[in-house]
């Protein structure tokens, strides 16, 4: 049985992370104080300090967590698909949802900013980066798609650099027939 005191935990921790998820592309990442924290989730200061050594862990592993659940998402629909081609499709489908300038893609890209400056940040992004492109590497290969660590590797760059030059309001025409050659 999980003490009351520990459930309280538990829900003041969630406050952080869910305001901090939603900070982070508000304000971006330096911008993020313990005190700006703290007011977003309904806590004192004190209480961001009592539950995590700095705001910098806070915002790591909010950051960190959302992006895990975009990749895996992500991941899902690629994977499921029955064609590299449909992969290909059902991936940038997926993306559809992020225009560049939405929250979830200004987080990406403040995580990735943050992370040239934060040796800590910096290991966990390129883990999460890693694990996908090995993930679609996988299943590249059970296609005997030619190079399928390198295909799998220009995919997930492809995916990000769309996702920045929409924020940029540049759009990417002919990119599902450029990025299906790439894995046919």
């Amino acid at each position: 049985m999980t003490s009351p005191a520990a459930v309280r935990g538990h829900e003041v921790r969630l406050r952080l992370l869910t305001a901090a998820v939603a900070l982070i592309p508000e304000r971006g990442w330096s911008a993020v104080s313990t005190r700006i924290l703290a007011d977003r989730a309904g806590v004192t200061p004190s209480v961001v300090h009592y539950h995590y050594p700095s705001v910098q862990a806070v915002l790591i592993e909010a950051a960190i967590t959302a992006m895990r659940q975009v990749l895996t998402a992500t991941d899902e629909v690629f994977t499921a698909a029955e064609t590299p081609a449909a992969a290909v499709d059902a991936m940038l489908a997926e993306i559809e949802q992020y225009d560049g300038t939405d929250p979830m893609s200004l987080l990406f890209t403040e995580t990735y900013l943050a992370a040239t400056r934060d040796e800590h940040l910096h290991a966990q992004v390129a883990t999460l980066v890693t694990d996908f492109r090995a993930r679609v590497t996988d299943w590249l290969t059970i296609y005997q798609v030619p190079e399928p660590a390198a295909t799998a590797a220009v995919l997930a760059a492809a995916i990000d650099g769309l996702l920045l030059h929409r924020g940029l309001g540049l759009s990417a025409d002919g990119t599902a027939l450029i990025l299906r050659r790439l894995v046919n």
